[in-house]
């Protein structure tokens, strides 16, 4: 009861919260274009913009620039967490709502509009929870004096990403946290590809500039099996965004035919999203409580599972290739791949079925909107109960192998790309831009109907 009212206390509290407004009208497909761009340059600008009060002179922990690709954040500059906050206040909140701590009915509209409001306020208060760990913890050093001042910068970074991707999402198009994954993991690519020197200056850093001149010099072909990769994962993921299985319905008795088709990728990239940000925040939260003798122990042995498995620094696969024979090296790193696959997995997994939840795809809502809509399935009578039995053969069967397939091909992406860039980052960006270019042929079209309509 005490949890209740603690909830109902945070979602009026949600309501003082600044809001952008939704759209009173169908916004025009350019507008929504110029919208995105807007704040994707927002977004580059805000990495570009080095905390103040920094000491720039200590190195950054390597965990943290890996997780970077995740959650589109710049380590030291205005965004240092990225979309983590955002991110972290929805799986605590799949959690609660999964482990039945939080009653809420993601169904109903209400229940819906309750956990967004959850949602919001969570993620404002994990703004500076999460700077306060970054820099209280030791990740980020304050110059003397600068301490309250370091947290807040990164608060405020945080919080406009928040309201960024609140204007993406109802002014522009897709998510702002797809845009921004999406948009940095591009950057980053380019970046490691054709920078001609590293960050001190001191030796060539671009992967092409550096495979042109190892193939010139002695003919070594190494720096491809990254190239190979990641077209390897362009084609799969490619390949499954056109798979879907479709279901016949009809409207009415007699009505027209048609066919409802669900997809392969019916829970699209977010498994993987929320997946590697909680791995991540795992490994935050174990610098931060290393010291506590029990809880330390046990995030300490899952911050080195859910860290990207390396062999000697390199990938898993260009460490067994450089080390094989050297077994005292490569079975560390070969058992802590293992483990980081299948934990992948079941956690892609149970987000995957969170998200469904909460996304209103599930077998419920899926067949209330059909049955809602006047569909039914031909041969069978019309109720939404007969919709729903139908779709349990299908929905849940594919919510739980897209996860798994997701899982796996961000997984042994990461064992496999070294110094370009991740397997996660790869897979992410793709099915983003993919969807991105589904959303921008939808909005064109439905700007055509009217013309189209002059035509008959």
């Amino acid at each position: 009861m005490i949890f209740l009212g603690l909830t109902d206390i945070l979602i009026n509290l949600s309501q003082f919260l600044p809001e952008i407004k939704k759209p009173t009208k169908e916004v025009p497909f350019k507008q929504k274009l110029i919208w995105t761009t807007l704040a994707l340059i927002i977004f580059f600008v805000l990495g570009q913009i080095t905390l103040i009060g920094l000491d720039t002179s200590r190195p950054i922990v390597q965990e943290l620039l890996l997780a970077q690709t995740v959650l589109a954040s710049g380590i030291g500059t205005l965004i240092t967490t990225g979309i983590g906050p955002i991110v972290m206040a929805s799986i605590f909140l799949q959690l609660f709502v999964g482990a039945k701590i939080l009653n809420i009915d993601l169904g109903a509209p209400d229940g819906r509009a309750r956990f967004q409001a959850l949602q919001k306020i969570f993620a404002v208060l994990l703004c500076f929870v999460e700077g306060a760990i970054y820099v209280l913890s030791g990740l980020l050093v304050p110059l003397p004096g600068f301490l309250p001042i370091l947290i807040l910068q990164i608060a405020i970074g945080s919080l406009i990403l928040l309201y960024l991707d609140e204007l993406v999402s109802k002014y522009g198009i897709g998510s702002g946290i797809s845009l921004f994954i999406a948009g940095g993991v591009c950057l980053g690519i380019f970046w490691q590809a054709f920078a001609p020197v590293s960050a001190t200056g001191a030796a060539v850093a671009g992967q092409q500039i550096g495979l042109v001149w190892n193939v010139l010099a002695n003919g070594d072909f190494t720096l491809l099996l990254p190239l190979v990769g990641v077209l390897v994962i362009f084609l799969a993921v490619v390949f499954a965004e056109g798979m879907h299985v479709n279901i016949p319905i009809t409207m009415g008795h007699k009505g027209t035919g048609g066919r409802y088709p669900i997809k392969f990728l019916y829970v699209s990239n977010m498994p993987v999203i929320l997946a590697m940000a909680l791995f991540m925040n795992i490994s935050l939260w174990y610098m931060f409580l290393k010291d506590i003798p029990v809880v330390g122990y046990i995030l300490s042995v899952l911050s080195w599972i859910t860290k990207t498995p390396r062999i000697e620094n390199q990938s898993v696969l260009m460490g067994f290739l450089i080390h094989f024979g050297n077994w005292s090296v490569i079975i560390p790193g070969l058992l802590q791949a293992i483990l980081f696959i299948v934990l992948l997995i079941v956690v892609c997994v149970l987000f995957g079925w969170f998200w469904v939840q909460v996304g209103n795809q599930s077998t419920e809502a899926v067949a209330a909107q059909l049955s809602k809509a006047g569909m039914q399935i031909p041969g069978f009578r019309k109720d939404e109960r007969v919709i729903e039995k139908v779709l349990l053969k299908y929905i849940p069967p594919i919510t739980i192998l897209s996860s798994i397939f997701v899982a796996l091909l961000a997984g042994f992406g990461d064992l496999v790309l070294s110094g370009l860039t991740s397997g996660t980052g790869i897979l992410l960006t793709v099915g983003i831009v993919y969807r991105l270019y589904e959303e921008i042929i939808k909005s064109n079209f439905e700007a055509l109907l009217p013309f189209l309509g002059k035509l008959k």
